[in-house]
This record gives structure tokens, C-alpha cells and sequence, in this order.
């Protein structure tokens, strides 16, 4: 049998090529200066940041500014490829495992969420995330995909574009009417209602960014279970999740809510670089999967095209797209696991957890506001979506950005302001927030 590409690399002695794993330390590594007391330190964590003083920037999990340490891995990578780009990226792709430069990645999400690095895709995007998994997906005609009113564009769009290919069936249901009275017994039982015989897929959403809805996954996932009861193995309904309007603010993993693929860009709540995310999957789950772009992850793919052979079962790292990317941020993001495992995840859902339950009692006061996300925290997360009597949201949105306030507009075809404090906010700044909202009248 053939020399395998990581077998020759680790057998050649580049000592060049030792650079990139100099290149890729750790937080405690890179600024041995910081310290227990500075993470516990709201100020200094807003520090890190580099955003502009002189707006409130309420829109951070759009798309993320990148805090300090993450800013200077990517400097530090991008600074390692430059100098060396063949060795550096050859090296980084193709190495053995202790110096694969995608490993780190995934176990440091696998250490953030309790789970396996072995059971880690790494993607661009929450996009691509769910296009590789529908995309993915066994499923024959007369099979159907199950997804909620609620979803995001792209995750109806992955849906539509994967069955539609597959000769599949899909069909979106309401899990609640409104969003402000939503209670767990409603979604649970409108789930229950909605699966079919037919059903084998259900998308779900964690964290609605059309209304600030948080779904309570692990229940849902318990009526999915008491489905499963009775089918055999290959009709069982897989559940997937868009988690990543919760993915980074809130003290439960993807472990935790027992789906079978969360998917997630940590390009938002997470603060890891541009263009990064990743997909979870149990063990079982991803031999249900196949892989759609051909993968530079996987000795067994690779070995397999050498020798003309099946790459046998779907494993994550098969699932995971190849071809160049900007690896000095996908390489820099357990840089951002490090800061937010220096903070401490509970610490995180609690400080987010405060700040959108006063930004949310500060607008339910407002008699010309109407608040629709709920207010319990267990139904909520960091995404606060109102309505203001007289002003459309497009409208809304512009007036808050006159008087330095970065809200937005939810894209749904009913459309909302929004507001999310995150870590890079404080109290003075919710109340600011508040102060433009009660002007607009």
C-alpha cells in the first residue's frame, strides 16, 4: 500500500514547517499576562473589542467583532502563512494529528461543548452547515423533512433545495401563535400533532431571530424520541438544529439537548473569526450523512481515492468541505473557545441573561411599545424583538442608528426592531438604548 500524504509528511523532517505550530498558541500562551481577575472583569471584557466608542453596538450577533486574543491569533497565522505559504499550509491541512493545524479546532469546540472532537465538522457557516446535512440525508421519495414556520430563510432554503433533489416531501408548521404567550406545553404539542408516518427529518431552530423565541430543544426532542419508539432504525426521524443565536450565550451544549446534528457558525455569539462554524453530530447520526464536498480532512477519503476503494462509514471529518480557505481564522478559533471558557459559560448566559431581561422590562413599560419576545428567561435568549406603534421597523431602526444605536430589523416577512446586549454592552448602555426607543413616539 501507498505512503499515505500525512504518513510521508510526518516521515520528512521540514523543520520549517514547525513554525505553524509555534504559530498556532494558545491563550494562556500568547498573553500569559491575563489573569483570573481581568475575565471576571466586565470592563476589561468589553476591552477586548474593538468596536467603535461612539455607538452602541446592539447588533453584535449579526455578524462579530473579534476580540483581542482572537484578533492576534489571526495575525499571528496570517503572518506564518505569508512567510511560508506552501510548508505552513501543507504542514497545517495534511499533518499528523499532533500538528494538524484543524485539530485544535475541533477539540476546542468539542471542549466547549462536552462532546467528542471526532464528532466535529468544521464549516464556514450556519449556511453550509445545514446545506451539508439536508444535502446529506439517505432519504427516498414519499420521505419527509418536517421544519417550523419559525426557521431562518437559509434553513427553509436547504430544506427545499435538498428534497427537491431527493424527491422528498417537506412542510412547515406553526409551534406557536404568539410569540409573547408561547409556553413549552404549546410547542410540544404542536410538534407531536405535526410528525407524520412519513416523517424522517425535523428541523428546528433554538433561538428564533424573528422573534427572540428560545425553544426548549431537549423537551422537543423527548416527543421525537417517544415517535421513535416504534420505527425501525432507518425510518427513525433525525432531529437537526440550527443553534447559533444560542450557540455562546446560554449554559446548555448541543449534548445537553440531545439532537442528532446542531449546526452553528461561531462567527456570532462565539466571537471566533469571520467565516468559521461548525456542525455537531452524534456518532450514529453522521453514518446517515453523506458527504457532498469532497473532503481534505480524511485519510480514509484520501486513501480511499488512492486506492480506488469506499472511504467506508461517514465520520464527521468526511462531511467537513475541503478546498482553500482563509486559514488563519479557521485555524485561530480556539482562541475564542479560550476566551469564553476564561469567562465561564454559565457566567456568560447569566450576564446576557441580566441584560436582555432589562432591556426587555424596560421596553414592556413603554405604552407606545409592543414587546414580543417573551420575558422568561427560559423561553428567551439574547435577541429582543418589539414593534413601535406608528413606525415600520425599517423606520425604527434608522432613527435608533441617528442617535448612535445599532439595532436591526429582522428579515421575515412580519418584521420586528431588534435589540441584543451582548458582552460588548453594559447597564448605562441598555438604558441609552431605551432612552432612544421611548423617542420614538
Amino acid at each position: 500500500m501507498s505512503m499515505s500524504r500525512r504518513q510521508l509528511l510526518a516521515s520528512t523532517a521540514w523543520s520549517a514547517v514547525a513554525g505553524a505550530a509555534a504559530a498556532h498558541r494558545s491563550l494562556a500562551q500568547a498573553e500569559v499576562s491575563r489573569t483570573a481577575d481581568d475575565f471576571a472583569d466586565w470592563a476589561w471584557v468589553r476591552g477586548q473589542f474593538d468596536l467603535t466608542p461612539e455607538y452602541l453596538h446592539f447588533s453584535q450577533f449579526f455578524i462579530v467583532s473579534h476580540p483581542r486574543p482572537v484578533r492576534e491569533a489571526i495575525e499571528r497565522l496570517r503572518r506564518a502563512i505569508d512567510s511560508n505559504p506552501f510548508l505552513i499550509v501543507e504542514h497545517g491541512l495534511f499533518g499528523t494529528r499532533d500538528r494538524n493545524m484543524q485539530w485544535p479546532s475541533q477539540r476546542a469546540a468539542a471542549d466547549y461543548i462536552g462532546g467528542r472532537p471526532e464528532d466535529i465538522a468544521l464549516v464556514d457557516s450556519t449556511t453550509e452547515g445545514l446545506a451539508l446535512i439536508y444535502h446529506g440525508l439517505s432519504l427516498k421519495p414519499g420521505d419527509e423533512i418536517l421544519a417550523t414556520t419559525h426557521d431562518h430563510y437559509v434553513h427553509h432554503e436547504s430544506i427545499r433545495l435538498a428534497a427537491q433533489k431527493l424527491g422528498a416531501t417537506w412542510r412547515r408548521v406553526p409551534l406557536y401563535d404568539r410569540a409573547d404567550a408561547v409556553t413549552v406545553d404549546e410547542v410540544t404539542a404542536n410538534l407531536r400533532q405535526a410528525i407524520a408516518p412519513n416523517t424522517r427529518v425535523i428541523g428546528l431552530t433554538w433561538v428564533h431571530s424573528g422573534t427572540g423565541v428560545k425553544l426548549p430543544v431537549r423537551k422537543l426532542a423527548a416527543v421525537i424520541s417517544e415517535a421513535n419508539i416504534k420505527r425501525a432504525e432507518n425510518d427513525r426521524i433525525l432531529l437537526v438544529v440550527d443553534g447559533v443565536h444560542g450557540f455562546g450565550n446560554q449554559d446548555e451544549t448541543p449534548v445537553d439537548m440531545e439532537c442528532d446534528f446542531f449546526v452553528a457558525g461561531t462567527h456570532k455569539w462565539i466571537f471566533a473569526p469571520r467565516g468559521t462554524g461548525i456542525v455537531w453530530g452524534r456518532a450514529d447520526a453522521w453514518t446517515r450523512i453523506r458527504p457532498t464536498v469532497p473532503s481534505m480532512s480524511s485519510d480514509d477519503a484520501y486513501e480511499g481515492w488512492v486506492e480506488n476503494k469506499d472511504p467506508g462509514p461517514t465520520q464527521a471529518r468526511l462531511v467537513s468541505p475541503g478546498g482553500f480557505k482563509a486559514f488563519e481564522h479557521q485555524w485561530a478559533m480556539p482562541e475564542a473557545f479560550a476566551f469564553h471558557q476564561s469567562i465561564g459559560r454559565k457566567r456568560i448566559a447569566d450576564r446576557v441573561a441580566a441584560l436582555s431581561t432589562q432591556c426587555k422590562e424596560g421596553l414592556a413599560r413603554m405604552s407606545h411599545v409592543k414587546l414580543h419576545t417573551p420575558r422568561a428567561p427560559e423561553l428567551s435568549a439574547g435577541i429582543n424583538c418589539f414593534e413601535v406603534a406608528g413606525v415600520a421597523p425599517e423606520t425604527a431602526v434608522h432613527k435608533l442608528l441617528e442617535e448612535k444605536v445599532i439595532a436591526s430589523a429582522s428579515p421575515y416577512k412580519t418584521s420586528y426592531v431588534r435589540l441584543a446586549p451582548s458582552l460588548v454592552n453594559d447597564e448605562q448602555q441598555v438604558d441609552q438604548a431605551l432612552r432612544a426607543v421611548y423617542a420614538l413616539s
